[in-house]
């Protein structure tokens, strides 16, 4: 398959909506990162973007809406949600609600889960390509399954060219790292992902997956990745962070914001490095922070 890549405009979201709507994945820009977007009720489109990204069938996917009437629709909201969706929303805040009955949407979409994750993004390419499409978009982050997430339209095509027909490209990407997720199923809130977003919920207990990014080993490069190091090894590409610089830093003013929409870029570029491994240094493990590291947790999982 050939992979298009068309910078964003008016008419390229006209484009990728025909795509979309002839049943077929596209991957388009977020605040978060890039996501491979498909009409969340047609179930073999979504059945097009597990296929593309070779991920588990019992990975559930995220479902973009332009406003919260659109998710209210989709899913059931209690008091808390609701408060949670009117503060955050748009923005990078997955809210897990129990699925309405009446919600169409592919099961594959929910993995057959009584629930489903519903985001209103916060970044004008998805926005448009939502309103042209007139659909809820099913759209996990645009790269193979478990690999390093993409912040680029670059990333993109070195993950999923030649396997999608389309890339929209709307440069960088801002936040850097996928959005927070909270289930709010009843009871307390519980936090499922770690993102840009601290909400105030406990942590997620057990093995279930009832969002994307539980699994163990995710976000990870091709190469072994070890953390909290100081000083590079003579085999390593070190990512650094603050006064330990590296041969690329995240943030050198030790600004954690920036140190996230930077992440997934650096660790492109290291596993792209004539090294052997990885290296990345030690960051606060507090607010954004904690979010961050969570993400070199997994992309090290297994890789030491």
């Amino acid at each position: 398959m050939e992979t298009r890549v068309l910078p964003f405009t008016d008419d390229s979201i006209a484009e990728a909506a025909r795509v979309i709507l002839a049943g077929e994945p596209v991957a388009v820009p977020t605040e978060t990162v890039y996501g491979l977007a498909a009409d969340a009720a047609d179930a073999e489109a979504v059945a097009r973007i597990y296929d593309a990204k070779k991920r588990p069938s019992f990975n559930p996917l995220i479902v973009h809406v332009p406003d919260l009437a659109a998710a209210r629709r989709m899913g059931q909201f209690d008091a808390e949600a609701l408060a949670l969706a009117r503060r955050h929303w748009p923005g990078p805040l997955t809210l897990v609600v129990p699925l309405r009955k009446d919600a169409n949407i592919a099961s594959l979409v929910t993995a057959g889960l009584p629930t489903v994750g519903l985001r209103v993004p916060d970044h004008s390419a998805m926005q448009e390509l939502l309103r042209a499409c007139g659909r809820p978009l099913a759209a996990p982050s645009a790269n193979a399954s478990g690999s390093i997430s993409p912040t680029r339209a670059a990333h993109v095509m070195k993950s999923l060219g030649g396997r999608i027909p389309l890339v929209i490209d709307g440069g960088a990407t801002v936040r850097g790292i996928e959005s927070t997720i909270v289930a709010a199923t009843g009871g307390p809130l519980r936090l499922l992902r770690r993102g840009p977003i601290e909400i105030a919920a406990a942590p997620a207990s057990g093995t279930r997956i009832e969002a994307p990014g539980q699994l163990t080993s995710h976000y990870a490069p091709t190469k072994p990745l070890r953390l909290k190091a100081r000083s590079a090894e003579s085999d390593e590409y070190l990512i650094g962070f603050a006064d330990i610089e590296g041969d690329a830093n995240l943030s050198r003013a030790g600004d954690l914001v920036e140190a996230a929409s930077r992440l997934f870029d650096l660790l492109h570029r290291a596993d792209a490095s004539s090294k052997a491994r990885i290296a990345v240094a030690p960051l606060p493990d507090e607010g954004l922070g904690a979010a961050i590291n969570d993400r070199l947790r997994r992309a090290s999982a297994g890789r030491k």
